[in-house]
């Protein structure tokens, strides 16, 4: 690798999604979308804390158990108790994990050590409910709370899976610009490329950053990269609806609506209703918003994250 090349973007991972045989009956949870396709994009970071704790393959299985207010993590068929153990572990990791500079994780879900959300937690009575969260992705998510983070199972969904790695790119764009010696100046111009990506998913968060680094001489640098990070990330975890999508297309048709004669503009405005409507998805008016703004020459609109936010070949808008 060059000198002036970019970092790899590491995503952390359960190691099972990769085809690790580490689960607790031998076997593993490979997930090929992750495998096959993604990982051309990334350099993945595997984990399996059961396994790294010194649990071994096979194993009694684990579950997270209610004892009065404290939530456990046992193996029924035995009754020991390893709590204690995965959390130490957790600290243990995350800590080493932050020096992988990752950009994400995905999680195994409904894993007592990985899951991210409605893990089962048993009562007294061996009855589940959904509502825990296993140790190590608690540990995680409080140790990187900027980290886009996500369950294999959810990205099954097509937005939830869009935006996730739409995250995951910006995160390291972020991550490259805080890395070095930067400038206020620098902040500025970052923040103008992303600002219809940024208002794609909350107007309001938009206008809260825009404000941050319009005062940004009257923080020290740490507080204003700190803050602008989290507003940032924040932000983005909002899903992008197809509303908010089609007033940004609407934005950028508005640059050269007067280039373009009544029938062109007509079908423009037509595609993105489509859109709007559910009717088409994303990439297709986007596509015609990007043949306009080239052969027009708007330079403001070729700077725009907001039109290639990902790689084109991952073909995400085409599904949302």
């Amino acid at each position: 690798m060059s000198k002036t090349a970019s970092p790899p973007i590491r995503i952390g991972i359960s190691s099972c999604l990769l085809g690790e045989q580490v689960r607790y009956d031998g076997g593993h949870k490979r997930d090929a979308y992750l495998v096959d396709t993604l990982g051309h994009y990334l350099e993945w970071v595997p984990v399996c804390p059961e396994v790294e704790m010194g649990l071994g393959t096979p194993r009694d299985t684990l579950r997270l158990v209610r004892i009065g207010e404290a939530i456990r993590m046992v193996m029924p068929k035995t009754g020991a108790d390893h709590t204690e153990g995965m959390r130490s572990f957790s600290s243990r990791r995350v800590r080493a994990l932050a020096g992988q500079d990752l950009c994400g994780y995905v999680l195994k879900k409904g894993s007592p050590s990985c899951g991210m959300e409605r893990v089962r937690v048993f009562d007294a009575h061996g009855v589940p409910t959904k509502s825990g969260r296993g140790l190590f992705a608690t540990a995680l998510l409080e140790r990187f709370p900027d980290l886009p983070v996500e369950e294999e199972g959810r990205l099954a969904d097509p937005r939830l899976r869009e935006n996730f790695i739409e995250r995951v790119f910006a995160y390291h764009r972020l991550r490259l610009l805080f890395a070095g010696k930067w400038k206020r100046g620098d902040l500025v111009r970052f923040h103008t490329t992303h600002k219809l990506l940024l208002a794609a998913h909350s107007p309001r968060m938009y206008g809260n950053l825009g404000r941050l680094v319009a005062n940004a001489r009257a923080l020290p640098r740490s507080t204003l990269s700190a803050r602008y990070a989290a507003e940032f990330m924040s932000a983005l975890r909002v899903i992008a609806t197809p509303k908010r999508h089609a007033s940004v297309l609407q934005h950028m048709a508005g640059y050269f609506r007067r280039q373009l004669d009544d029938g062109s503009r007509r079908e423009l405005l037509s595609l993105i209703e489509d859109y709007r409507q559910g009717l088409v998805p994303l990439v297709v008016p986007l596509t015609l918003v990007r043949h306009y703004f080239r052969k027009f020459q708007i330079t403001y609109l070729q700077g725009q994250v907001y039109l290639e936010p990902h790689p084109k070949e991952l073909m995400l808008r085409n599904h949302v």
